[in-house]
């Protein structure tokens, strides 16, 4: 199990709610994403392989190239696909601007 922190420098826009999409189940993994009060959005990662960092970072970096927002993301993975975790991903940045 490792965890893992990223930040970035928060976005214009803030979702006006919290929301929840996936499930953590084998290959697959839940998003948690709500608005940050912060200046930087904060991203935490739990993720039951070990040793996929770069391949995080390059993932949450796609993510915010195409999403200037400020949130504080949690995702807890078992083992998803890097498709899988930005599916997920934009499901929940659609569902919290709905």
């Amino acid at each position: 199990m490792e965890t893992l922190e990223f930040a970035r420098p928060a976005g214009l826009r803030a979702p006006p709610r919290r929301v929840h999409v996936g499930v953590v189940a084998s290959g697959n993994l839940e998003v948690l994403l709500e608005p940050a009060t912060a200046a930087q959005s904060q991203i935490t990662v739990r993720t039951s392989a070990d040793g996929f960092g770069e391949r995080w970072r390059a993932v949450i970096d796609r993510f915010f190239a195409r999403h200037d927002v400020a949130v504080r993301i949690a995702i807890n993975d078992f083992g998803a696909a890097p498709p899988t975790v930005l599916l997920r991903l934009e499901q929940a940045i659609e569902a919290a601007f709905a």
